[in-house]
């Protein structure tokens, strides 16, 4: 199932057209379908999968945020804390222990 591979492997590179090779569908039909049943894009799904794991590691794991982004394969740790804020309405850094 893809969204269980999603949620074990969110920390891999994830290409939209295998995923939906996996399924045996177009990359419309995979998307459509995959929207259909989250309510989000797939890449949209990954992202919220990515930074709800983030959160975990600052909050729980004593993570720094350098440390959580490339955990959850963001290589800029800008474009991480942005996102993380517009995701969670504060920097990451409000919830690092470190």
């Amino acid at each position: 199932n893809i969204l269980k591979k999603i949620h074990i492997e969110y920390d891999s590179n994830f290409d939209i057209e295998t995923l939906a090779k996996q399924m045996h569908m177009s990359i419309p039909t995979f998307h459509r379908n995959f929207k259909s049943m989250t309510g989000y894009s797939p890449i949209q799904y990954i992202k919220n999968i990515r930074l709800n794991k983030a959160k975990v590691l600052l909050d729980v794991e004593w993570y720094s945020v350098k440390e959580a982004a490339q955990n959850v394969w963001y290589t800029s740790q800008s474009q991480f804390s942005r996102e993380y804020k517009r995701y969670f309405g504060n920097p990451p850094i409000s919830d690092s222990k470190k």
